[in-house]
């Protein structure tokens, strides 16, 4: 018997939630209400120079106006370092973490490549021993598996099946970065373990993780859950929003929830907070159902 639906929403608090952000959540909540399970909010603060409690606590009044409501106690990613520091163990006795002394400045001076995505895709420079002594800062760093095994295959709901070979987007991707906090692939992992989340509902743009995600979970023998990955919302430049661009938070409310189901496809009459809701839930599983054929199109094509 498969386990009960456990969805979450994972905001990061550098900035209150914009419009985009709002996309995510209301697709995870409506995903999570449709399949009767429960839906977790975790605040993602890893990153203590760019992270706020202001900032959080404005995000959860901002869900808490459009009637997105957790189903239990709110995670906090800064109370949790004790899970990340064992996971890193972990790998470390298995020889699947190493050190690393080399500073993005190091990479680029050592003609590192950028990947497809723009990402500098790291060499392996320290793999067999911090390459740079003096008493640098050292990141930690996952040591992937050698080929075919990086080389992953996995499902989006919406997006059908993807291929994503790690050596060639990143290599080996930072767990613990040299400043003491811990990197988002692996605090997610661990979370989403913890949570016993079924099944992971955000952005497009973080497609790109889910790959670095499986890795992990196999090395940490970790549950799997399952992927659906929503559409963006994008300027009049084609840009996806974004709080380091500065975009501008939403104003809560019904509109926002009609605005934000409007890019996830659904079309929604005007109404208060709870008609708008009650509405997207009735056309919610036949947008899934409708992603689920179109996945499979694209897979058997």
């Amino acid at each position: 018997m498969p386990a009960p639906y456990v969805g979450r929403f994972a905001p990061s608090p550098s900035g209150p939630l914009h419009a985009g952000s709002l996309v995510a959540a209301l697709g995870s909540w409506l995903d999570a209400r449709c399949a009767g399970g429960r839906w977790l909010l975790r605040i993602e603060d890893v990153d203590s120079r760019r992270c706020s409690p202001q900032a959080a606590r404005r995000i959860l009044q901002q869900l808490a106006e459009c009637g997105l409501h957790a189903d239990g106690a709110v995670i906090w990613q800064s109370r949790r370092t004790a899970a990340y520091a064992q996971a890193l163990q972990r790998l470390r006795q298995q020889r699947l973490a190493y050190a690393c002394s080399c500073s993005r400045a190091d990479l680029l001076r050592a003609g590192a490549c950028r990947s497809p995505s723009g990402e500098l895709l790291y060499p392996g420079s320290c793999r067999n021993g911090p390459c740079r002594a003096g008493g640098a800062p050292l990141a930690w760093r996952l040591r992937l598996p050698p080929a075919p095994q990086c080389q992953v295959r996995w499902h989006c709901a919406r997006l059908g099946e993807q291929f994503d070979g790690v050596e060639r987007q990143v290599g080996d991707f930072v767990l613990r970065r040299a400043d003491g906090d811990w990197a988002y692939q692996l605090a997610v992992v661990v979370d989403d373990a913890a949570q016993g989340v079924t099944e992971v509902v955000r952005g497009e743009d973080l497609a790109a993780s889910t790959a670095r995600q499986l890795l992990l979970q196999r090395a940490l023998e970790l549950p799997t859950p399952g992927y659906l990955h929503l559409p963006l919302l994008r300027d009049a430049a084609g840009r996806k929003l974004s709080k380091s661009r500065g975009d501008a938070p939403f104003v809560p409310g019904a509109q926002a929830l009609r605005d934000a189901a409007l890019v996830l496809g659904l079309h929604l009459d005007p109404g208060d907070v709870q008609q708008v809701l009650a509405q997207a839930l009735q056309q919610w599983p036949r947008l899934r159902a409708d992603w689920a054929r179109r996945a499979a199109s694209r897979t058997a094509g």
